[in-house]
């Protein structure tokens, strides 16, 4: 079987894919001191708990956060016995390189979106990623990733604002039942709430009106169904968009003669 692991700046998620389909998922903190035998323990006991046997033998790693990538190279050396692959390093191939300006890196990230995107939903699309950072990744009609547009995160904005004016509060982000907010926590949420509406809304019709051709907006992170309460933002939801990126990748490189 296959783990699939993306670690972003705030949560690492693993799947475990079976050929078929995704069998499991596990959500933690991404946390660079965790050695590979913390993150087996941790791993092991989850399988345990959900019976899942089959024996893991290929990992592929996407990492926006460098210092994590040794110690998932030594897990999968270590309890796997089998090289990662890593989205991002001159070994791991992408099925549509990138267009941007020469010398840019793109983050593992944006590329794994994009390919897993453009598996399911074709070309043309923009694919809005609700993570640390509010990402907006471009994908072409031939599928290769073509730039984007980089906000702050939900939950960063949320949090420079309490850091930066200390009577604030810490709030959950959910939809106000009015505009007008009558308290503190009510004011920040509907400031929150549709500032990013309206973020996502006025970025998409600008990229759609520079791009000058019809294209889907694809949402994918946990507060994307949140935003597209009652004022469709998004033409899909795909929860797990970042996790098939991966398996798309890693089955290119198998085709490819890679691994």
């Amino acid at each position: 079987m296959l783990l699939c692991i993306d670690t972003g700046n705030t949560n690492t998620v693993f799947s475990i894919w079976n050929g078929s389909e995704i069998v499991a998922t596990w959500r933690t903190s991404t946390e660079h001191q965790r050695t590979a035998d913390q993150y087996y323990v941790w791993l092991s006991t989850l399988m345990n708990v959900r019976r899942i046997e089959a024996e893991i033998t290929e990992v592929i790693v996407s990492s926006t956060v460098p210092r994590v990538v040794f110690n998932l190279r030594v897990l999968a050396n270590r309890y796997f016995d089998c090289r990662p692959l890593v989205v991002g390093k001159p070994e791991c191939l992408l099925p549509h390189v990138p267009r941007v300006d020469v010398g840019t890196t793109v983050g593992p990230d944006r590329l794994v979106n994009s390919a897993g995107a453009f598996d399911r939903y074709g070309g043309d699309l923009i694919v809005v990623d609700f993570g640390t950072a509010t990402t907006f990744d471009v994908v072409a009609g031939d599928g290769a990733y073509v730039g984007g547009v980089i906000s702050p995160g939900v939950n960063t904005s949320l949090e420079g604002l309490h850091h930066a004016a200390a009577a604030l509060p810490h709030v959950d982000v959910t939809m106000p039942e009015k505009v007008i907010g009558t308290n503190t926590v009510a004011c920040m949420q509907s400031g929150v709430f549709w500032g990013y509406v309206g973020l996502v809304r006025e970025t998409c019709n600008r990229i759609k009106a520079e791009y000058g051709r019809p294209m889907r907006v694809i949402a994918t992170g946990g507060l994307a169904p949140l935003f597209n309460q009652g004022h469709k933002l998004f033409d899909a939801f795909d929860e797990f968009l970042t996790i098939h990126g991966l398996v798309v990748i890693h089955q290119y490189n198998k085709e490819q003669g890679n691994l």
